[in-house]
């Protein structure tokens, strides 16, 4: 079962693009093409000497996202923030297909408006290509965290890569999805 924002995609937000940027192909349509999520726990971890934050934070991402995280380590030592080279500093996952339409359903529909004091997100976060980074600041956000299991509140970075040239391109799709941006 294909869904639910794929088939919205091609029913609604496809023809709405074509007719507000007048495109001549179809072809020319930004489509989302991958979410990567990016968890960092360089602070958390106190340069890899407890792997039970990193493990957590493993299970939870793989517990809101579907699919097992990759682990990141520190490339180079640096000295002056207690890094060497190898050791966990934190976690990643590119989600495409399916799984990247799920979890930016449960995104926007869920998790967002969960979020305290939520008036949108910025329309500022593009970064020139066409893609958009939103920061969350906690993990409880999603459904799929228990809040009473978990040790720690960690962050993470969603950016969504989309196949637009322009911000304002990229912009009018995550309009037509339903992201909740603030009204200037």
């Amino acid at each position: 079962m294909a869904p639910r924002l794929k088939d919205f995609y091609k029913d609604s937000v496809a023809p709405a693009l074509m007719e507000k940027f007048s495109y001549k192909n179809s072809m020319q349509i930004p489509k989302i093409e991958k979410i990567v999520i990016n968890m960092g726990l360089g602070r958390l971890t106190d340069a890899g000497k407890d792997n039970k934050v990193m493990d957590e934070a493993v299970d939870e991402l793989s517990r809101i996202t579907g699919q097992k995280p990759v682990v990141r380590k520190a490339k180079n030592s640096i000295a002056g923030f207690k890094l060497r080279e190898g050791v966990s500093i934190g976690c990643s996952i590119t989600l495409r297909s399916v799984r990247m339409y799920e979890f930016f359903d449960r995104l926007i529909s869920l998790a967002l408006p969960q979020v305290r004091d939520f008036r949108g997100v910025s329309p500022k976060a593009f970064d020139g290509r066409g893609n958009y980074t939103l920061g969350l600041r906690d993990q409880v956000i999603f459904p799929e965290i228990d809040y009473s299991k978990v040790q720690t509140i960690k962050g993470m970075n969603v950016t969504i890569v989309t196949s637009a040239n322009t911000d304002e391109e990229a912009r009018g799709l995550l309009e037509e999805f339903g992201m909740p941006f603030i009204k200037n």
